[in-house]
């Protein structure tokens, strides 16, 4: 439990090829299913304060109750997934910590001088998100997304459907 941010929710991983990583999590770590956005539309999205047209894929899955996200970026917009693949890193980029309280949280980062990396929305106000700079060591991003919304009852249908999964229909599409 971070002090800070509360209980870690989900592990990001930023990959390159998503189909190939979802592929890996089915046949190999036995997670699923996956449900997959292949064109992720935001409200907004700005990366170190600047507007970006960052284009990506998401797919999300439970393992108990962490749920894992894997991200393709799709274009060359500045954002910090292409940063890490621009490092030469593939895997692990992020742990997310979900709240009710976005803006408390977020306003609580900022004041113990965390620095916003990226941030944006998908699916209105209430589905905000950012990442905080704090990639001194792979795989240790802070991100904090908003749950309040439409986006923390579909991570719980997600978790839910999980539960109960015995293999079949592996890869759902989310339009």
């Amino acid at each position: 439990m971070s002090r800070v941010f509360g209980k870690v929710c989900q592990n990001g991983y930023v990959v390159r090829d998503i189909e190939a990583a979802m592929k890996h999590w089915i046949e190999v770590m036995g997670v699923g299913p996956w449900f997959y956005i292949e064109d992720v539309k935001t409200d907004w999205f700005k990366h170190r304060g600047v507007a970006s047209d960052v284009k990506m894929s998401i797919a999300l899955a439970n393992s108990g109750d962490l749920q894992i996200e894997l991200i393709q970026q799709r274009n060359d917009a500045p954002s910090m997934y292409k940063e890490f693949l621009d490092a030469g890193l593939e895997g692990l980029q992020h742990m997310s910590y979900w709240t009710h309280d976005y803006q408390g949280l977020y306003d609580k980062a900022l004041s113990l001088g965390y620095v916003v990396g990226h941030e944006g929305a998908i699916g209105g106000e209430q589905g905000r998100f950012a990442y905080f700079d704090t990639q001194a060591h792979p795989g240790t991003i802070v991100e904090i997304s908003d749950i309040s919304g439409t986006k923390g009852r579909t991570f719980e249908h997600i978790r839910k459907v999980a539960e109960g999964w015995d293999g079949a229909n592996p890869i759902r599409t989310f339009k």
